[in-house]
This record gives C-alpha cells, structure tokens and sequence, in this order.
C-alpha cells in the first residue's frame, strides 16, 4: 500500500553560527555521549520553511494581530500587558493552509488547523559530529578608541542624571573607571553536520476539514472559499474542501523549493553561515531516512569518535551535493543534486490524487 506520507531528511554544514539571538545558543546534553548539541527548535525550522515559501512565491506571510492590554499598575501609573496573537484562520494565505493555525478567543469557539507539515528540530547527524563551542572570553560591544564621541552617563538611585564633575569625582574617590564598553557573557557559537526530518501529510495538505466538531474554518469561511473556487471531497478524516487547481500547481513547486532551500535568517545579524545543504534523502517510509543519512560509531579509536555516512543502499532516494566531499570521505556529489530533489519532491506531490483520496469503506 503506497504510503499518503512524504519523508525527507537533510544534512547540512553549520560554521561557528548561532541558531538563535535571544540568551544565545539554545542547546541540550546528550545522555549518552555527555555533550553538549546546538539546535535549532522545529518551530524555528517551520518558520524558516513559510518565510522561504512566501518569498519564492512573493506573497506576504498572514497578517497576524499581536494583542496587548492596558492595566494600571501600583502607582496608577498605566502598563501593557501582551495577550495572545491572533491569526486570521485563512487558509487562501499559503503559510496558513500549509503551516497550520490556531485562535482562542474569549466566548468563541476555538479554530484550529494543524498542519499537514510535521517538523523536525535541526540537531547534530551525531553527538560527535556537531555541538557547541564555547569561547574562553566573553565578547565585548567597545567604544573606548573614541571615548570623546560615545558619552557615557551614570544615573544616581532614583534616576536622576548626574552631573560629569560629579561623575569624576566620585570616580577619584573610588578609583574607579567607566569605559566605553559592555561585556556580551554565554558567547557560544555552533559548529557540525546537522540533520532536519519534514513528514508531509498528502492527505491533509490542500484539504481543510469542514468537521463542527473540532472546527477548522468559521461557517462564514466556509462559504467565502466556496465562492473562492474551493471545492467539496472527503479524505480518511472526513468531509473537506479542497483547494482549487491553479493554487495547488503554483504552490507545490514552491514547496519543494522551500523544504530544500529555506535558510535560518533570523540570525544573521549575529554570524552568518551559509549552512549550506550536504544531502537530501527522501522517501515515503520514515525508517529508510535513519540509514541513508546517518552517524555511525568508530572502532578504529580509543576515544569515542563518530563518521557521517551517506547511504544509497538503504531504501532512500538520496541526493549529494558537490559540497558533501568536503566532510564525508567517499561522497561524490553532483551539481544538480539538489536541484534533482526538488523535482523528486514535486512529482511525488503531483503524483497523489487530491481530488480522489481513497476513503476506507
């Protein structure tokens, strides 16, 4: 029986990069190596997906309205609080019908969709073949070759500026300095070969469930995508409507391009990487993907020490490109590789009967 799921996985090269900006590096400790793995969190790598499917088909991503809410503090003095986001629960925006939605509001019923892209975080190959470095001195933001045009000012307890004679003065009494410079702790960066896995739900990928139940769509939506093209089937979970033609054949190119191509863009005011995309093995059997991009133990060291391998044996489509040679002995890459996944990706895309969908008896 021919699998409704789409698998992938990909290898990349991560150079002295950071994954994330906000309290540096985010990072977990292998239980059984002891180390610690740099990764990027699976909502990061689906948010990098949409960005790059959005940009391939020069679309805006769903306006999504972020909610804050007044309320007077201790001293009647007025604060903001942040409430939850709203989403538009529109599935006519590309990054909502594929990358899923959610909104609760308070005396309505929640919408939800989940999306038909499942998404792995991006972690080492390997607990030894990528991690986290760790500087041995911090990073430091420094002005001090100017002093004259980066003022510094010191403020006294209650907030009140004071004065630079007064500054130097209470310098000379503590000898103390006050240069043009602020330390940056936890400077860690991440180096390796990094893996990221994608389960395409065929099944739910254009379709959106008409069910009341658990309701993806308002009633009023229902009737706007109807008039919008949207058309009424079934798939195995039950009545749905199912995007127009014309949409699917624009979007699944630019989908395959996404799931290849998308890049980590948020860091890129930290250090840039090229994280540059080693392999792509694709099935439609989950397991096949473990062996054709894998780690595999050494037995030829005293210390533990680990290989990637690239497996073409192992029930896989894999494809590798030129710059795999570089870190896997025996890789032989093409240029087109990936190029040639892409197209794979998008024929078995084409390939599924969406209007169709074989429905248990």
């Amino acid at each position: 029986m021919q699998s409704p799921y789409l698998y992938l996985r990909g290898l990349r090269h991560a150079e002295h990069t950071v994954f994330a900006v906000q309290d540096g590096q985010k990072y977990y400790t292998d239980v059984q190596f002891n180390v610690r793995q740099a990764y990027s969190s699976g909502q990061q790598v689906k948010r990098s997906i949409m960005d790059a499917l959005t940009t391939g088909l020069n679309v805006a991503p769903a306006p999504i309205t972020f909610n804050w809410q007044t309320k007077k503090g201790k001293n009647n003095e007025t604060q903001f609080e942040q409430k939850e986001p709203w989403s538009p629960c529109d599935p006519t925006h590309v990054d909502q019908l594929l990358g899923g939605y959610m909104r609760a509001e308070t005396g309505e019923f929640t919408i939800k969709r989940r999306s038909p892209l499942s998404i792995s975080a991006m972690r080492p190959l390997h607990p030894l073949l990528g991690g986290l470095e760790r500087e041995r001195e911090n990073l430091t933001f420094d002005r001090t070759s100017h002093p004259a045009h980066h003022p510094v000012r010191v403020r006294d307890e209650k907030g009140n500026e004071i004065s630079r004679e007064d500054v130097d003065a209470l310098l000379l009494s503590t000898k103390r300095n006050l240069p043009n410079r602020i330390w940056i702790p936890d400077h860690s960066r991440a180096s390796g070969l990094f893996v990221y896995d994608v389960a395409v739900d065929l099944r739910t990928l254009f379709c959106v469930s008409v069910n009341t139940l658990e309701p993806e769509l308002h009633p009023s939506k229902v009737a706007d995508l109807k008039a919008q093209g949207w058309t009424e089937t079934r798939n195995v979970f039950g009545p749905c409507l199912l995007a127009p033609r014309d949409k699917r054949e624009q979007y699944m190119p630019a989908l395959a391009h996404a799931l290849v191509n998308w890049r980590i863009t948020s860091n890129q005011a930290r250090t840039f990487s090229l994280m540059e995309t080693l392999a792509v093995a694709i099935s439609d059997n989950a397991n096949h993907l473990a062996g054709a991009i894998r780690g595999q133990l050494r037995e030829d060291t005293e210390r533990p020490a680990a290989k990637p391998v690239l497996d073409e044996t192992a029930g896989a489509k894999l494809y590798t490109a030129l710059s795999a040679g570089g870190y896997i002995a025996g890789a032989y890459g093409a240029a087109d590789a990936l190029d040639q996944a892409e197209q794979d990706i998008l024929a078995r895309l084409r390939a599924f009967d969406y209007e169709n969908q074989a429905v248990p008896a």
